[in-house]
């Protein structure tokens, strides 16, 4: 994720990174500006008369473009309200997970008196997280302390939390946790297993294919046909409809890179930074 400063203006105009879109899209601006070109040069190829006829009807068609594109921007706004919505969720959901993390082990840290019984519970929770940040990512390396490490099993951020549950009866029976600290503490696991179960859910479930892919077509069909309806301003129709393009496909492919907020894109949620600071917290808990 980017840290910025949102008034600095001037830096941000002239400041390039590599998550602007003119370093994603400039390919795709040449060949939409060479086809553009293309269009135009065929134009100039008709007879003065129908270049005549044709700027006539264009100029009355240009009403219906500007309805048209007020109807594609409504399109694009739905577009990028529904990927930041993902990704405002998914941000809400690992804040969510930062607190149960600090709260579970507050409350088993004032129960039990043994360190190395407080040191192993932290150490699983950390295990949890960063499990939960990998399995995300869909990165199989999931184990981050090989102690746990069994290859013949799936070392999912589930299992992470069984061996939690595990533990935590464990001390039950040695008569460290009763069965009312128990069900406090429980409050806190299910939250952290829901919260993964909500990360999950916007994992794998993206935006539906049929509208993504209408979008797009839409939007080529809207453009390619920009150098026709703009045959008047001639070769200035080009740079119009480059303009437009990058434009309108710059909203959308933004919208596409926040709408999966768990990966390690730009604009993606600092889910390292989070984990970091999850064990940190943990850590400085046992400590003190």
């Amino acid at each position: 994720m980017i840290n910025y400063n949102p008034k600095n203006w001037i830096k941000l105009i002239f400041s390039l990174n590599k998550s602007d879109t003119i370093r994603i899209l400039w390919k795709q601006l040449i060949f939409i500006s060479l086809l553009a070109t293309l269009i135009i040069m065929l134009l100039h190829l008709l007879t003065k008369a129908h270049q005549d006829r044709l700027s006539d009807y264009t100029k009355e068609l240009t009403a219906i473009y500007s309805l048209i594109g007020f109807v594609m921007s409504l399109l694009l706004l739905f577009r990028t309200n529904g990927a930041y919505d993902r990704w405002w969720e998914g941000r809400k959901l690992w804040g969510a997970i930062v607190n149960d993390c600090r709260s579970v082990l507050l409350k088993i840290t004032t129960r039990i008196n043994n360190e190395e019984d407080k040191k192993e519970i932290a150490r699983l929770f950390s295990l949890y997280i960063y499990n939960a940040k990998n399995n995300l990512r869909a990165n199989k390396n999931n184990l981050v302390f090989q102690k746990y490490e069994d290859p013949s099993k799936d070392n999912s951020p589930i299992q992470v939390m069984k061996l939690i549950y595990i533990k935590l009866r464990a001390l039950e029976k040695q008569g460290e946790l009763s069965q009312g600290d128990l069900i406090q503490i429980d409050v806190n696991l299910n939250g952290l297993i829901a919260s993964l179960g909500g990360c999950q859910r916007i994992k794998n479930t993206p935006i539906p294919f049929s509208y993504s892919i209408f979008i797009k077509k839409f939007i080529f069909l809207y453009v390619i046909t920009l150098p026709i309806v703009f045959f008047h301003f001639d070769y200035w129709a080009v740079l119009i409809t480059a303009f437009v393009f990058y434009a309108l496909v710059s909203m959308e492919v933004l919208a596409e890179e926040i709408e999966d907020p768990f990966g390690t894109d730009a604009n993606d949620l600092p889910l390292d930074q989070i984990c970091q600071t999850i064990k940190q917290d943990l850590n400085n808990i046992i400590e003190n």
